[in-house]
C-alpha cells in the first residue's frame, strides 16, 4: 500500500486525549491511523525571519509522522488572517458583505502555498499519495505540478462551496478556479456543493464533463465528488457511556435539578448563527411561559480568531444577547441561558451531549457540521434527545431524523424546541435509531476510504444527487 500524505493548514499538537479537537483533526488522524504516512503543515508559530521558518519540526506518533513549519508574522497576516480567512472564508460561507479582498493578502496566500509546495516536494516518494485539506490550501496541487510533482493529489473542501454568482464576486476566482484542475479529484461535503462547484467551472468554460463525475480541462483530467465526512462513530459512543461517570458531567447533572436541558456546541464564527439561536431560545421562552423553570440552554462556545476584529465584535454581541435574555426571564433559582466562552473538553461534551434533552445545531450556513452527527452518537438508546438542526448544515442531507429549521426564522424555530421538547418517546427513539444506523454505516472510515478509493482508482465517484445512498431526505 502506497503512503499517504496529509497537508492541511495546521496540524495538531502533541495528543491530549482529553483535550477538544476540532472536527478536521479528529477525523484526518482517524484517516491516517490504520494506514500511516505523513502530515504536514504550518505548527501555529511565527519565526522570526524567513530562514528560520525553512526549519522543519519532525515528530513521530505511532506510524504518523508529523512535519511542521512555522510561518512568518508577514505570511500570517497576509495568508491566514488575511485572505483565508477575511476573504475566503466569508465568500464560501455566501457572506458578501464580509468579505475582504485584498491585493496583499491575496499575493501572501498564493506565496504561502509556494512555499509549502517546496518544503513537501522534497518529501515526497514516487508513489506517495497526496491528500490537501481543506481552502486553505487551494493552489497546493498547482505549485506541486509545476515542480514536476506527477503522484495523485486529492483535495477536500471542509466547508461550503457557494453559487457562481457569489464565487465570481471575487476579483481573482479564475486563477482559484484554475489551480482546482491540478488536482486528480476534488470532493465537497454534499452534492449541492459539488453541483454549485460544477457550474462555476463550466461557466468559466474550465471544463466539461467526460462521464459521471470525470472532467477535463486542457490535457487534463479530474473527478469531482461528494463524499460527506463521518465522524468515529462507536468510539464516540463509548466515550460518551464512560462520561456519565465524569465529575462535571455530575455537577451539571445534580445543578440542572431535573430541568431539561438544550445543548448548542460551537466555536465563535458568524456562520454558526449563535445569536439568531439564542433569539429563537427567546421567542420559546416567551410563547411557552410553562417551560419558565423547567428548560435551561446550555451553550459552549470558545473563542476563535481573537485578532480578526470582526470575532471580538460578534464576542461582545452574543454576550450581551445572553444577558439581556436573562435578565428578562431569570428566577432567584433559575438562569435560562449558561453560556461558556472558553474550551471544554471533548470526552465532558460527549456527557453533556449525553444527558441533553435537544441539541440545537442551527449554523447559517456550515459544510457538514460534526457536533450534529456526535449529539447523535452520543445519546441513549433508550431515552434519546431530540437533534434539532439548520436545513444549512450538510449534515442535513444525512440525518433523516432530525427536526429540520429555518435558522432566519426564529419564530419557527422556537416552535421547533417547543416540538423537541415534548416530542413522545416513541418518536424519538426512531428519529433517532435511524440517525445512528447512518452513522454507523457512514463513519469516518468510510468518508476516509471511499475517497482514496476514488483518488487511486479509475472508478466513478459517488454520485452528486439522491441516487446516492448515503444523502437521506430529513424531516
Amino acid at each position: 500500500m502506497s503512503r499517504l500524505i496529509v497537508v492541511s493548514n495546521r496540524v495538531p499538537p502533541p495528543a491530549d486525549k482529553g483535550a477538544s479537537a476540532g472536527g478536521l483533526a479528529v477525523a484526518l488522524q482517524a484517516a491516517l491511523r490504520d494506514r500511516g504516512g505523513l502530515w504536514l503543515g504550518w505548527s501555529g508559530e511565527t519565526a522570526a525571519t524567513e530562514a528560520e521558518s525553512e526549519e522543519i519540526k519532525t515528530r513521530v506518533e505511532g506510524n504518523i509522522t508529523f512535519s511542521l513549519v512555522d510561518l512568518t508574522k508577514r505570511d500570517q497576516e497576509e495568508y491566514y488572517s488575511g485572505f483565508a480567512n477575511r476573504a475566503l472564508w466569508p465568500l464560501l460561507h455566501y457572506r458578501l458583505d464580509l468579505a475582504d479582498f485584498d491585493r496583499r493578502d491575496t499575493t501572501g496566500y498564493f506565496r504561502v502555498n509556494a512555499f509549502f509546495a517546496r518544503i513537501l516536494a522534497a518529501q515526497i516518494q514516487p508513489d506517495d499519495v497526496i491528500w490537501v485539506q481543506d481552502y486553505h490550501l487551494i493552489p497546493l496541487a498547482a505549485e506541486l505540478r509545476a515542480r514536476g510533482i506527477t503522484n495523485k493529489i486529492g483535495f477536500f473542501l471542509h466547508i461550503p462551496w457557494p453559487p457562481a454568482d457569489v464565487f465570481f464576486a471575487m476579483p481573482w476566482h479564475r486563477r482559484l478556479l484554475e489551480a482546482f484542475t491540478s488536482y486528480d479529484l476534488v470532493g465537497f461535503q454534499i452534492d449541492y456543493d459539488a453541483e454549485n462547484f460544477v457550474n462555476c467551472l463550466v461557466r468559466e468554460g474550465l471544463g466539461r464533463e467526460t462521464s459521471r463525475g470525470t472532467f477535463k480541462a486542457g490535457e487534463r483530467e479530474f473527478k469531482i465528488g461528494a463524499f460527506p465526512i463521518g465522524i468515529e462513530t462507536a468510539e464516540f459512543t463509548s466515550v460518551a457511556v464512560e462520561a456519565e461517570h465524569n465529575a462535571l458531567v455530575k455537577r451539571m447533572a445534580v445543578s440542572l435539578n431535573n430541568r431539561k436541558l438544550i445543548i448548542g456546541v460551537d466555536r465563535l464564527d458568524y456562520s454558526k448563527g449563535i445569536d439568531q439561536r439564542m433569539l429563537a431560545y427567546e421567542r420559546f421562552l416567551e410563547n411557552t411561559p410553562s417551560a419558565h423553570g423547567k428548560v435551561t440552554y446550555l451553550q459552549v462556545t470558545p473563542k476563535s480568531r481573537s485578532d480578526v476584529p470582526e470575532y471580538a465584535e460578534m464576542q461582545r454581541e452574543i454576550a450581551e444577547t445572553a444577558g439581556r435574555i436573562n435578565g428578562a426571564f431569570s428566577d432567584i433559582d433559575w438562569v435560562p441561558i449558561r453560556y461558556i466562552n472558553r474550551t471544554v473538553k471533548r470526552t465532558t461534551l460527549a456527557g453533556l451531549f449525553r444527558m441533553a434533552d435537544i441539541g440545537l445545531v442551527t449554523p447559517l450556513r456550515d459544510g457538514m457540521n460534526l457536533v450534529a452527527k456526535e449529539f447523535v452518537a452520543a445519546q441513549k438508546p433508550e431515552d434519546p434527545g431530540v437533534l434539532v438542526l439548520s436545513r444549512f448544515a450538510g449534515a442535513a442531507r444525512e440525518l433523516d431524523g432530525a427536526v429540520l429549521v429555518n435558522p432566519y426564522d426564529m419564530e419557527s424555530t422556537g416552535g421547533a424546541i417547543a416540538g423537541a421538547i415534548e416530542m413522545p418517546l416513541e418518536e424519538r427513539i426512531a428519529r433517532w435509531r435511524s440517525m445512528y444506523d447512518q452513522l454507523t454505516r457512514y463513519d469516518v472510515n468510510y468518508w476516509c476510504e471511499s475517497f482514496l478509493k476514488a483518488l487511486e482508482t479509475q472508478h466513478n465517484v459517488p454520485a452528486f444527487g439522491s441516487q446516492n445512498p448515503q444523502f437521506r431526505q430529513a424531516s
